[in-house]
């Protein structure tokens, strides 16, 4: 899959590559939902709180006698079925909204969410751009690309570059995010995303790379097919065959 590759003047420069580890992932709509419900979920504050019964001000004290005045069945005033008490079965502060997703299944949802953007063509490469800081050229530069300007815009950089973060954070819907933080909620939310030719294999190098297990060090994780290999390098000794007994003689009557 190709993308367009701008300039920082905004003239079209030729095309990109998308690498297919990336962008041609297996689109899984249940999994992008739960990575993004996860993300949202463990930055959530629990900041509605009620008092409990304990909590409430006011006397302990029975409102009437139990039986001969006609009326309900009254205990004391910080009832939550009477008006100023407390609040039965409300939200309280401790409330935990977290959620654990293993590493596949994040590493899987971010994958896809790369693969639904570039399915709908909103993936844009960018060449270069200079260091300086200028929020009019930057302006001048979201103007003259295929964006829709008013949309949720990201750009992916692959490292600190103070000439595109300092210049579009004064730009409304504009965000710059390094690529080793990308993640399925900004690049589901965003409508265009632009990368940096850089990013591009910048990404392809973090999220496709396998780690390598080191076995010297840690010699208990060495392979089975080494060891064997090791043994097979010893020198075999023969074994001698255990000395025969005499027999023994039979006892004369």
């Amino acid at each position: 899959m190709k993308i367009d590759v701008y300039s920082s003047a905004g003239t079209k420069k030729g095309t990109a590559e998308l690498p297919s580890a990336l962008f041609e992932a297996p689109i899984q709509t249940g999994l992008m939902h739960q990575a993004v419900m996860q993300q949202q979920g463990n930055r959530r504050a629990a900041i509605a709180h009620t008092k409990t019964r304990s909590e409430i001000r006011g006397s302990t004290r029975k409102v009437h006698p139990q039986k001969g005045t006609g009326r309900a069945r009254r205990g004391p005033v910080r009832s939550p079925l009477l008006k100023g008490g407390n609040k039965a079965f409300g939200p309280r502060n401790v409330a935990n909204f977290s959620r654990l997703m293993p590493h596949g299944m994040r590493r899987a949802a971010l994958l896809s969410s790369l693969s639904y953007q570039a399915k709908r063509g909103v993936i844009v490469g960018l060449e270069e751009y200079p260091e300086t800081v200028k929020t009019k050229q930057a302006f001048a530069l979201l103007q003259k690309l295929p964006v829709a300007i008013g949309r949720p815009i990201l750009f992916v950089l692959p490292g600190r570059h103070n000439g595109l973060m300092l210049s579009m954070r004064n730009i409304p819907r504009v965000k710059t995010l390094l690529v080793n933080y990308l993640n399925p909620e900004d690049i589901l939310h965003a409508s265009h995303v632009i990368f940096l030719t850089e990013a591009l294999s910048k990404a392809e190098q973090i999220f496709t790379a396998k780690k390598k297990r080191v076995s010297q060090e840690n010699p208990a994780r060495v392979p089975a097919e080494k060891k064997a290999e090791k043994a097979s390098d010893k020198p075999k000794t023969a074994k001698k065959a255990p000395a025969k007994k005499p027999a023994k003689s039979p006892k004369q009557s």
